[in-house]
This record gives C-alpha cells, structure tokens and sequence, in this order.
C-alpha cells in the first residue's frame, strides 16, 4: 500500500486504500463497510462515484508521465458514471489516463469486486491547477 499523494480528509473518512498510482495508472481499494451502503445492503451510489471519481483524479495526476508537472493537482469537470451490479465485499478501483493535454485529463475508471465482475465503468475529465500554497486553506467565500 503507498500512502496518498495529498491528504483529503473526506477518503480518509471512508477508508480508500491507495494500492498503486504511477505512469497513467491507479488502484484503490475500499472494504465495504455497513455505514457506507445503502437500504440493500450494497455500495451506496455516492461511494462508488466517489472512489471512481479519486482513482481517475489520481491516474491523471500520476508521477512519470513525460512532460507532465507531477506538483499539479487535478479539479473534475465532468464525469459519466454507469452501475452495472452491486458493489459488496471488497471493492477495487482501477483508473487509468486515456489523453492528456498541457490542461485537461481524460480518463476511465473501474469498479470490481472481489471475483473480478465489473460493479461500475466511468469516465471523467480533469483540469489541472496549480497546487494549493498550503496544506490547510480559509473556509470558502460564501458571500458574492
């Protein structure tokens, strides 16, 4: 297991397992806990959209990509999911960068379980920003 490149308190709630993240590629797992499904018993949506939307986030946000800033951070723009059977058991999140541009990522995303079927597919577009001056930032301006 490698420790996560930047530390974001809401996956570090859920309990994602950084397995892999390097050249394009990511992998993080996630073992189901009852607090995180829904009334059946099985992944609540915004769990698996959200651990698709991290796998992805660091794939594209990878170190040893030629070319590319490994200090840049990635913010999402867009992203399609599709759910194909319950998530149960031990999930693992597979992502992997499809393009890249000097701005933007693109790429996909895989939830399996624990004998390998496909839980949920997504894909997702990211924007790469420069990263934050520190670690802890002044709440959100709420007043426009």
């Amino acid at each position: 297991m490698s420790a996560f490149t930047v530390r974001i308190p809401f996956v570090e709630m859920l309990g994602f397992e950084l397995v892999s993240c390097d050249a394009g590629r990511a992998e993080i797992a996630l073992a189901l806990r009852e607090e995180l499904t829904n009334s059946r018993d099985m992944a609540h949506g915004g769990v698996s959209m959200t651990l698709l939307d991290v796998v992805m986030a660091h794939a594209a946000r990878s170190p040893n990509q030629p070319g590319h800033p490994e200090s840049h951070g990635v913010v999402t723009i867009e992203m399609k999911t599709t759910f194909m059977r319950p998530g149960t058991g031990r999930l693992r999140a597979l992502g992997h960068l499809v393009h890249r541009t000097p701005t933007m990522a693109f790429c996909e995303g895989t939830i399996v379980n624990e004998s390998g079927a496909i839980v949920a597919q997504s894909t997702g577009t990211f924007k790469y920003v420069r990263p934050l001056p520190t670690r802890r930032h002044p709440p959100l301006d709420t007043a426009t």
